[in-house]
């Protein structure tokens, strides 16, 4: 079981960024490890003012490739893994030599991730002291093996990046290990989009010591076998008393969604989230906001945020219901609404405004985030 999962959001602007909000990009901290979603310009600036330790990235997760989603990866990269400018001559490659030990940065994106790092790095002349890795996750339409470039490897880059195809229309269990998986599908958006769901694996069920600690004592068994059965398992007292540990229960499930206008392909993989990360770029706010057209409806907004692949609040909160999560948090605002509503009493209506739209949809927990906010995700009781 994960000691600990918690969300921090690095930038919660759409588009262009503003004083209030920076470019998209959010860590999900899983135990001592952080795993980015995203990589807007200027991510790292944002790190360095947050709680999340740079050296703890061991993953990034890019949504899609627009430039408000991964522009910042390169510098994020030089500075994770020790960059350095400059030329390296042939055969002199000390520093990727040196890399070579080292545990790669995992990097996930759609086609044209790989190309646009490679390309990046290697005409930047960026040497790194660790390696790095892509995966890309392919769509039906996309080439089985092209990467957009004829480039060959950067130094640093290790051939053992995958071309994930589909599977029933999804990507399932991408990563997994003992303690967490990541499945992704796709989302409708202006260009191939993905969203992505962590789940954690079950964990162990809440002990009653009541119902175990009188036999324990009976029989002189060791206190120390409650670990045992904690974990669910079970075991013979010597008086042939037999004690079964509580049943696992459900561990934690984040749907981390990119840009979208509708993710019906991934609400199976939502399915029962305790967290469900949505955009929801523009909002009707006739009376609240100043920027609000006399002649605009909410049909009307929702329509001009469809055509450019984006969701309303009431949108980000239909979702929400249909996958019965337990909390929305919604992101990439239109520049229009600051970010500052934790100080700002106009910002604070209109972030209130927003939420209230998407409760319309959603009855659970619903919160408008803002930059360098800090979330913990705890486990169902």
């Amino acid at each position: 079981m994960l000691s600990a999962m918690n969300i921090t959001f690095l930038g919660t602007a759409s588009a262009q960024p503003s004083s209030t909000r920076n470019h998209s990009a959010l860590a999900l901290r899983l135990g001592g490890d952080v795993w980015l979603f995203d990589c807007g310009e200027a991510t790292q600036h944002q790190i360095q003012r947050s709680h999340v330790k740079m050296g703890k990235i061991e993953k990034i997760f890019i949504t899609h490739t627009h430039g408000d989603h991964i522009f910042g990866i390169l510098a994020l990269m030089a500075s994770r893994l020790n960059g350095a400018g400059g030329m390296i001559e042939e055969g002199d490659d000390t520093r990727a030599a040196e890399a070579a030990d080292k545990e790669p940065l995992e990097i996930y994106g759609p086609l044209g991730t790989r190309a646009y790092i490679r390309n990046g790095l290697t005409y930047t002349y960026t040497n790194l002291g660790a390696p790095y890795v892509v995966h890309e996750l392919r769509f039906p339409a996309d080439p089985p093996d092209g990467d957009f470039t004829s480039l060959p490897l950067h130094p640093s880059e290790l051939p053992t990046g995958q071309n994930i195809a589909q599977s029933d229309g999804i990507w399932p269990n991408i990563f997994e290990n003992e303690l967490i998986s990541v499945s992704a599908a796709p989302l409708r958006h202006s260009v191939p989009c993905v969203g992505y769901v962590v789940a954690e694996a079950p964990v162990p069920g809440k002990m009653d010591p009541t119902q175990y600690v009188p036999h324990l004592k009976r029989t002189g068994t060791p206190m120390s076998a409650m670990a045992r059965l904690q974990q669910g398992g079970s075991m013979e007292l010597p008086d042939g008393t037999v004690l079964h540990g509580p049943a696992r229960r459900p561990g934690r499930k984040v749907a981390i969604l990119g840009d979208t206008y509708d993710a019906a392909a991934i609400a199976a993989l939502a399915q029962g989230a305790d967290v469900v990360v949505h955009e929801a770029t523009n909002a009707h706010l006739p009376g609240i906001d100043p920027h609000t057209k006399a002649d605009d409806t909410y049909e009307g907004v929702k329509a001009r945020a469809r055509s450019r692949g984006h969701s309303t609040p009431q949108v980000a909160g239909a979702f929400a219901a249909r996958v019965g999560a337990r909390r929305l948090l919604l992101n990439h605002f239109s520049a229009r609404y600051a970010g500052n509503d934790d100080v700002d009493e106009e910002a604070k209506t209109i972030m209130e405004a927003i939420k209230a739209l998407a409760q319309q949809e959603f009855h659970g927990d619903v919160v408008c985030t803002r930059d360098l906010m800090s979330i913990d995700i705890e486990l169902r009781p």
